[in-house]
């Protein structure tokens, strides 16, 4: 249903290396880079974008907003959360189960926004 979900940066350059580093253990790489916007995976299924606001007003993460990146697998989770740790994200919660069949963990980037890699089952 979601074709893509945008995240804004106040340093595109420094968010592209750090979203290089998180994402490669998923295997997705960047895609359309726009200069002020930059997307991985495939445009309309389920991309992520990073932007700098088109209104030239600093970006600032949303208070209840959260980017959640499916994995492949449980290691595949722990594995994106260290590299995000590694890129200088905080830890907004480890890897861990969360009920029966979640497996998810928590970051925050280097603009504040809070991202979970999950596994369900």
């Amino acid at each position: 249903m979601i074709g893509y979900t945008t995240i804004g940066s106040n340093d595109l350059e420094k968010a592209k290396t750090f979203y290089d580093a998180v994402l490669a253990p998923m295997g997705v790489r960047r895609g359309y880079d726009g200069g002020r916007i930059m997307f991985y995976g495939k445009f309309g299924a389920g991309g992520l974008a990073l932007c700098e606001p088109y209104d030239k007003q600093p970006a600032t993460p949303g208070n209840g907003t959260m980017v959640a990146l499916a994995a492949e697998s449980r290691e595949m989770v722990d594995a994106v959360h260290a590299a995000a740790l590694a890129q200088g994200a905080t830890c907004d919660g480890p890897p861990g189960l969360r009920g029966d069949t979640f497996y998810g963990a928590y970051f925050r980037d280097l603009d504040g926004n809070k991202v979970c890699a999950f596994k369900m089952g």
